[in-house]
């Protein structure tokens, strides 16, 4: 479901008619907009200096009148404090500012929205400023407006609105913070996005697995199978439609791809031979796979509709786990065809296959960054680590320093990696994410165990 966009003016905030056409272009707030020199904030993703001490107040989000709606907190004024909070902790989970939320900031006025009370603000050593307001429609659908201001320049650096449905609120919340963190930053966003992942249940030596979503902040949560059948490595389409994955039934392997708009799931491939890690390719026509056969574990291609695979490697050993590079034009694997599990490229048709990985140790499920300049992989030698690499092998450094860590995936926009951790002892896996630096690390609310988490790409 594609979100509504609107640009918000200060004059319609105190207008019942709020929603005057979509994709109206209309006045901006009561405050000078910023302009080409006050671009905001920009760096790189392992120099994030400017960014840490950066102070941004988010108050709670007020109505133009508090009525009933279905959303969370039943009626829009409870609904703005609950968005405000979801923008603050999207920015304060991120790592990179110091965000105040509205749980510890006075509450504002509806007309402040648009005029700013600034030296109120500056005496709170607030440097950058978040507002916005809830108001419910006639159709029963909400308008969530969020603006951003610089507090030192008494400017306003951006703006959006959204229209939504009651039980989509929380994503007009996660495109807040986007707004925000794009802005101030200059990275691409990613809180309006999904996760798949296996969630886990029972003993560690009889795991029930079974495929679940959830947004990017843990909310929201569902199972997709009932755990009959044995659920592994998901992966999103591509144009987030779909999810590929591998199931396990009686030992015997097949690849599903799952619709997520209708429920529905059909069959790719199915084979009595031991079948590894679909993956997609970035057109979203094909899947790649890995499977075994006497004993030699190869690559292979097949169409999304299914058919005759086409092998990839040839090579004696085991060959797992390709990921595409963004452009479609490469794959990175895993092989140990020289001795023990490394890092390999090839060209998308399988040609050039060269190794990329000198850095001691083995190296294991690597997966390309959507922006194309790094590799993910777990790094292996005693304990199991995150690590990253240039596509040609060289920059590696770790992320994580625990037991083990393991299976990398990327956010949409490249900059924090997730990936699931595993117990020492019990055997109890979870999702957890690190960012590029490597400081900021957390782990994701989930009902039950999990691991092999699949980050989407933004919605739309």
């Amino acid at each position: 479901m594609k979100l509504r966009y609107l640009f918000l003016y200060a004059g319609l905030l105190s207008v019942p008619a709020m929603v005057v056409a979509q994709q109206a272009v209309v006045p901006a707030s009561k405050v000078a907009k910023a302009g080409p020199e006050d671009e905001g904030l920009t760096g790189s993703v392992t120099d994030e200096s400017e960014w840490q001490d950066l102070g941004i107040a988010i108050p709670a989000f007020p109505t133009n009148a508090s009525v009933g709606t279905a959303a969370e907190g039943g009626t829009t004024e409870a609904l703005g404090r609950n968005v405000a909070r979801v923008v603050f902790n999207d920015l304060k989970n991120n790592g990179l500012f110091k965000p105040v939320g509205p749980d510890a900031l006075p509450a504002i006025e509806l007309a402040q929205v648009s005029a700013p009370a600034f030296e109120g603000w500056r005496g709170r050593s607030a440097e950058m400023l978040v507002q916005g307001f809830v108001k419910a429609n006639d159709d029963g659908r909400l308008t969530v407006g969020c603006y951003l201001y610089d507090v030192a320049l008494g400017s306003e650096l951006a703006r959006q609105g959204y229209v939504v449905k009651p039980e989509e609120w929380r994503r007009a919340a996660h495109k807040c913070a986007d707004m925000v963190y794009s802005r101030l930053s200059g990275e691409s966003p990613f809180f309006d996005s999904k996760i798949a992942y296996i969630a886990e249940t029972g003993p560690k030596d009889r795991r029930r697995k079974q495929l679940a979503i959830m947004d990017s902040d843990g909310a929201n949560h569902r199972f997709i199978t009932n755990g009959q059948a044995t659920a592994l490595t998901p992966r999103y389409s591509p144009d987030y439609s779909q999810i590929v994955y591998l199931s396990y039934l009686n030992g015997a392997p097949r690849i599903y791809i799952y619709n997520i708009g209708t429920g529905q799931q059909r069959l790719v491939t199915s084979s009595n031979n031991p079948t590894f890690s679909p993956r997609w390719s970035p057109d979203g026509k094909y899947i790649l796979y890995s499977m075994a056969i006497a004993g030699n574990t190869d690559i292979y291609r097949i169409s999304v509709h299914g058919g005759q695979p086409v092998k990839l490697t040839d090579s004696p050993g085991l060959d797992v786990g390709g990921s595409y590079s963004p452009d479609g034009s490469k794959i990175v694997f895993e092989s140990d065809r020289s001795g023990g599990q490394q890092i390999y490229v090839m060209n998308a048709d399988g040609s050039n296959q060269k190794r990329i990985s000198f850095f001691g140790g083995r190296a294991a499920t690597p997966e390309w960054s959507p922006r194309g300049d790094q590799i993910a992989f777990t790094h292996i030698a005693g304990n199991f680590r995150i690590a990253v690499t240039t596509p040609s092998g060289g920059d590696m450094r770790f992320l994580t320093d625990s037991w083990q860590d393991e299976a990398p995936t990327w956010s949409p926009n490249g900059r924090i990696v997730q990936f699931f951790r595993t117990q020492r002892g019990n055997g109890k896996t979870g999702v957890w994410q690190v960012d590029l630096t490597g400081r900021n690390e957390r782990k994701l609310n989930t009902p039950v165990d999990g691991s092999d988490p699949s980050w989407g790409p933004v919605l739309p």
